[in-house]
């Protein structure tokens, strides 16, 4: 796919609250040779008509998602609105022939993942999925660092971080947006969103998980919605705790906790090995959102010291993380469809990490030890 820049149809572009309009909008900006937002489409031609006026684009507003899918002048449909609609929408699009970037998590569980990856695959289509956090900077640094031997041989990782103010805070701010993250059925949990995005970087880093037994807790089973003054019931867990084993053998512990850190200090992972030991933090355990860092000690060493990022790697990209990590995927997406390679998270990617989701929650519901194929 040469000659032209990429047109690109956003299927879910709200002004001032989505998730398209704060980080895909800039992100596909900052790549203006590559890339054109050529459409959108929300639930009316209203509504993307509007999108279109208030973010100050130049694209064609389109009365429905099948109307952008089968135009011929959309290349990619990009899916960004919430869980439970991705699957229809991938499929038609697919249908249509068009590639796909599709936000995290891919589908409602792991079967609607297995089926739109295989779609792609007969259909021939890229299909990438917005597990960006892999593509973070310091995330790429830190696999490189463990590849070389920075801590010698991985025995054991630890992380335990917090799921933001939407995910299991008991509280949140308005009913509309946020709603639907209490219900478990939906998809869209601690589980999924922050600990799929996570789990995503730290298979990048470690390599697969061999084996796992979970915890899900709802300790919170009602939220106080604020602009409407009530109280919601919540299914959805907001305390999560795995064990496990990596297919190196190596032990594995991750504890989410559900709402903000207290001070801001929302992600603690180690990883820990027989020459030294690798910290990474953040404010948040959406490791997809946030900057991210990363500190080292090796031998003797009794201080862990910043292992910085190299400048280089951060010109030329937006400097807020959100649609910087976005940028960069985009970018990754582009040379895959020019040049036949496959470096971007694919939808097979993303069928890894559901598998491991699925695990997680099947040993948590069974009391057992979970062992992944």
């Amino acid at each position: 796919m040469t000659g032209h820049r990429l047109r690109v149809g956003i299927v879910g572009l709200q002004p001032g609250r989505s998730w398209a309009a704060r980080a895909h909008v800039p992100a596909l900006q900052a790549l203006p040779d590559t890339f054109e937002i050529a459409g959108v489409a929300n639930s009316s031609l209203a509504s993307a008509q509007a999108a279109v006026t208030e973010m100050g684009l130049s694209s064609k507003a389109f009365a429905s998602v099948t109307d952008l899918a089968t135009a011929p002048d959309i290349d990619i449909v990009t899916v960004t609105v919430k869980v439970p609609p991705h699957f229809e929408i991938v499929k038609a699009a697919i249908a249509a022939g068009k590639h796909v970037y599709c936000e995290w998590p891919l589908g409602n569980g792991l079967a609607e993942a297995e089926a739109m990856a295989e779609l792609a695959r007969e259909k021939g289509i890229l299909g990438v999925v917005g597990t960006q956090s892999r593509l973070a900077p310091e995330i790429i640094h830190l696999r490189k660092l463990i590849a070389e031997g920075y801590v010698g041989e991985v025995l054991s990782t630890t992380l335990v971080a917090y799921a933001g103010a939407s995910l299991g805070a008991g509280t949140i701010s308005d009913k509309r947006t946020y709603s639907y993250l209490l219900d478990r059925a939906n998809g869209a949990t601690a589980l999924t969103i922050p600990v799929g995005h996570t789990l995503a970087a730290l298979l990048d880093v470690l390599g697969e998980i061999a084996e796992v037994s979970a915890v899900l807790a709802t300790r919170r089973p009602v939220a106080f919605a604020v602009d409407t003054q009530e109280w919601l019931p919540v299914s959805a867990p907001d305390q999560i705790l795995v064990s496990g084993i990596l297919a190196s053998g190596a032990p594995i512990s991750i504890h989410y906790r559900g709402g903000p850190a207290r001070d801001g200090d929302g992600l603690f992972w180690e990883i820990h090995g027989t020459e030294g030991d690798i910290r990474i933090a953040g404010a948040s355990g959406h490791t997809q959102m946030v900057q991210l860092t990363l500190k080292g000690a090796r031998g003797d060493d009794k201080v862990f010291r910043p292992l910085e990022v190299a400048a280089s790697d951060h010109a030329g990209w937006p400097k807020e993380v959100e649609p910087g990590n976005v940028a960069r995927l985009y970018a990754r997406m582009a040379d895959d469809l020019r040049n036949g390679t496959r470096t971007a998270p694919s939808f097979d990617d993303a069928v890894a990490v559901h598998r491991v989701i699925a695990a997680i929650e099947n040993a948590a519901e069974s009391g057992n030890r979970v062992v992944l194929n």
